[in-house]
């Protein structure tokens, strides 16, 4: 990890503080299973349909809408109830809104949201990390940290995700960090071809 962390320079990451917990698990649902190219003219298209001045649609917004709107801009039935129900449990306060969850534990935060359908463990650890800063997540079902890992240490096949926890321990408090350099593991190799 040293040699790593010397070849790609200082952590960069930079959270998006001003995205709302809604905001973020929105995305999120709309990103699932697609192809990023895809996933952001779907969302753009959600944005510009349901938005008021390219401003994110509100829950309010998504839960008023029609099935057939929300179709029309390529959402899946699937997504829509993902949306319908993000929106609904957001409305009901499940979905707190920021300045509640920074307040909360990062367990207690991923126990929470995982009760949106659509929204599992991995979802919400990118929340965590990309949204709210939290210094200690390491998502260990990530297959770019799991391969970042492989490249890192030289291994013929992907740790378990198990066994990647186990070894991540050494890196608390500060495993988030471990992730993105684990990540730029694979930006790497990516340009070197391998």
């Amino acid at each position: 990890m040293a040699r790593l962390i010397e070849t790609v320079g200082p952590y960069r990451l930079r959270p998006d503080l001003e995205c709302s917990p809604f905001q973020a698990l929105a995305r999120a649902i709309t990103y699932q299973q697609l192809h990023g190219a895809a996933a952001k003219a779907i969302l753009d298209r959600f944005i510009d349909a349901f938005g008021r001045n390219g401003a994110f649609p509100t829950a309010q917004t998504v839960l008023r809408a029609s099935e057939s709107r929300l179709r029309a801009v390529g959402l899946s039935f699937g997504k829509i109830a993902a949306l319908k129900d993000l929106a609904a449990k957001t409305i009901a306060g499940l979905v707190p809104d920021r300045r509640t969850l920074e307040a909360m534990g990062d367990a207690e935060i991923i126990a929470r949201l995982t009760q949106v359908r659509g929204i599992g463990r991995w979802t919400v650890q990118m929340m965590l990390i990309f949204q709210l800063g939290r210094p200690d997540v390491l998502p260990v079902d990530d297959f770019g940290v799991r391969t970042g890992f492989r490249l890192t240490y030289g291994l013929r096949k992907l740790p378990t995700p198990r066994a990647l926890a186990e070894y991540g321990e050494r890196w608390g408090p500060h495993r988030t960090a471990a992730a993105w350099y684990l990540w730029r593991a694979v930006d790497r190799a990516r340009l070197q071809g391998r």
